[in-house]
């Protein structure tokens, strides 16, 4: 099928008849049944049942159109990115990011961003790092935060801040005096927050606890290190999270480094062969000084 060819079937689709699809495309009715007609011919079957001239979609219609329905919709996407740039000369930069970074760091840094670009459009939108790099292989994003280094070919990851690994609790569990000691698994105390298996953090924390002889137990286990906090927060035990989650909730939960230190990276994923513009490497500048203060 040609691009031409599923339009004309998507309009069909839609709206049920030859007359209808004509006004949604702007085309003439008889160039919507010559379109049809050559895609029916190609494709070697007939498409529709005529019924008193009616269009009835046959079931390997619907199967057709449930495939072709995303390619429609990008095509719709780039007419409106055609037109955007026809009568606007407004960049758009756009940002994906782990769900816990785009809570704890872009904020600050999108406000500081703004008062030199208000007028630059950005999308953000949050995703799990597998799905930042195949988002950033695509062209469908400009820019990715992480706190792994994917290590793939086709992807750029320049470390941009640091911290440490860092066990958070609720206010009061540990003496001030003792606040900023190191803690190891043997500091572990009452229920303790887990990660899912597969989670790169929940790894490293479960292999340093075996490492120093004691095997975690955890009856709550959750998806994303801001939820961990608010759940340390909120009194219900302890957690050892990346140290961007565990500033970000300073004055609310207390923070100990976790022992033997674990450095944590937060990098900055950018498609190999695409530089970035003017605007995206300012907003990578206002990221990396951001995260660098939220950690003093």
């Amino acid at each position: 099928m040609r691009l031409r060819h599923i339009e004309v079937f998507h309009a069909i689709m839609q709206v049920g008849t030859i007359s209808g699809a004509a006004q949604v495309l702007h085309i003439s009715q008889p160039a919507v049944t010559k379109v049809l007609q050559h895609c029916e011919l190609q494709l070697g079957m007939p498409l529709f049942e005529r019924v008193r001239g009616k269009l009835y979609p046959k079931p390997e219609a619907h199967r057709l159109f449930a495939e072709t329905e995303k390619l429609n919709r990008d095509l719709q996407g780039i007419r409106r990115l055609a037109a955007s740039l026809k009568h606007s000369t407004v960049e758009t930069i756009r940002l994906v990011s782990t769900p816990t970074i785009a809570v704890s760091v872009l904020p600050q840094a999108m406000s500081a961003w703004r008062r030199s670009f208000a007028d630059t459009r950005c999308e953000l939108a949050t995703h799990h790092t597998s799905e930042i790099v195949n988002t950033l292989r695509l062209g469908e994003a400009d820019l990715g935060l992480s706190l792994q280094d994917p290590r793939h070919p086709g992807i750029l990851a320049e470390p941009i801040a640091q911290g440490v690994m860092t066990v958070i609790a609720p206010p009061g569990r540990w003496p001030a005096a003792g606040s900023a000691e190191p803690l190891g698994a043997a500091g572990l105390e009452g229920e303790l927050i887990g990660y899912a298996d597969t989670d790169p953090l929940g790894e490293l924390v479960v292999a340093a606890c075996e490492a120093q002889g004691i095997q975690p137990r955890f009856h709550t286990v959750v998806q994303t290190y801001q939820i961990a906090r608010s759940l340390v927060e909120a009194g219900g035990g302890m957690a050892v999270v990346d140290p961007f989650t565990a500033a970000s909730g300073r004055g609310r939960l207390q923070s100990r480094p976790w022992a033997p230190a674990i450095t944590i990276q937060l990098y900055l994923l950018t498609p190999a062969h695409a530089p970035l513009s003017h605007g995206a490497r300012q907003l990578a500048n206002s990221i990396a000084t951001a995260a660098r203060a939220l950690l003093e």
